[in-house]
């Protein structure tokens, strides 16, 4: 039988993780705050249940898996908060979860209990719409076939397809439990380099909550009621019409950094999804504006990770350079800057 991994998350969630990956049997249970008292069900169940989507959660309310306080409902009842949303069904996995594939990976650290990576930039991290293999995931079962018997095959956190940079990978049950714990109680340091569109004066702290974006499921942004999230923003270097800055992350929501720089107005050189406007300085030279016209992705780059050892409690430190293309777009932007002084 597999073995289960139960993961206490925020609003009380217990979420039960089948360690096998088989065609899933999920069983969630959370109880619905107060604020979203009045919300409809189904749209109540996508905020809390977010692994999974709109349609699925219908789904599974019409055929009587997802239950408000033990009952069956429909997906437009409306909720008082204080229900306890109870998710027991079985998910088909299209994912190929399983398969090892001989995807190069850079591995910093290793050890019985533990792995750390330096993911390339266009690596999805795990199986899913529209990436069924060919990920992080599926790379790490070749280099370490033992993590077949981890939840979701030791990912305790993740980086966008398109951010390069250092990720933990968990290679014991305990270190995976441990390691979870420390990311979710924010004793996990992650510092991350980025290039953004236009010049910042000086640093800042961004204290604004992330959630969905109500206009497009696939995007998030800050709202008053999302997630609390924290960024500190410091000016590593600035360029004519773009800025390098550091940031450290104070917790980790998805986009939390995209979403965030777009919110004071410095999105991110390559981001479209999160407003880039492909700037380029004036009197730039052709290849230059070349680069920042075509430049193909999120220009950042997750480069120091500290955290304690989840089995011997040791300080441990990791550091991953700049990638090339950062590094050339950066050269490019100094070169830009100090050829007209």
């Amino acid at each position: 039988m597999a073995d289960e991994v139960a993961i206490l998350t925020k609003f009380g969630r217990v979420a039960t993780v089948m360690s096998d990956q088989e065609p899933s049997s999920i069983r969630e249970e959370v109880n619905i705050p107060a604020a979203l008292a009045g919300e409809r069900v189904d749209k109540a169940a996508a905020a809390l249940l977010s692994d999974y989507s709109r349609a699925e959660l219908t789904r599974w309310l019409g055929e009587g898996a997802l239950t408000i306080d033990g009952e069956v409902v429909k997906p437009k009842h409306k909720v008082f908060g204080g229900e306890r949303l109870a998710l027991n069904a079985k998910r088909l996995n299209r994912e190929n979860w399983h398969g090892a594939q001989d995807i190069a990976l850079e591995v910093l650290f290793e050890d019985e209990d533990m792995l750390v990576v330096n993911k390339p930039a266009g690596l999805v991290v795990h199986p899913g719409a529209g990436n069924a293999d060919g990920t992080l995931v599926n790379a790490l079962l070749h280099h370490r076939p033992s993590l077949n018997q981890l939840a979701r095959a030791g990912i305790v956190h993740r980086l966008d397809k398109d951010t390069s940079g250092i990720m933990v990978v968990a290679a014991s049950p305990l270190a995976y439990q441990r390691l979870v714990h420390a990311i979710s109680e924010r004793l996990v340091r992650r510092r991350y380099v980025a290039v953004c569109e236009g010049v910042m004066v000086a640093g800042q702290d961004i204290d604004q909550p992330i959630g969905r974006d109500p206009k497009l499921r696939t995007r998030q942004a800050v709202r008053d009621d999302g997630k609390p999230a924290q960024t500190q923003v410091r000016v590593r270097e600035r360029y004519r019409a773009h800025s390098a800055v550091d940031l450290t992350l104070g917790s980790g929501r998805t986009h939390q950094i995209r979403v965030h720089m777009q919110s004071i107005g410095h999105a991110l050189v390559g981001d479209t999804t999160y407003g880039c406007r492909r700037i380029v300085p004036r009197g730039a030279s052709t290849e230059t504006v070349a680069l920042l016209q075509q430049y193909p992705r999120q220009a950042l780059h997750a480069c120091k990770l500290d955290f304690r050892h989840p089995l011997n409690d040791q300080a441990l430190h990791f550091a991953a350079p700049i990638p090339a293309d950062m590094r050339g777009l950066m050269d490019t932007l100094a070169s830009d800057r100090d050829d007209l002084h």
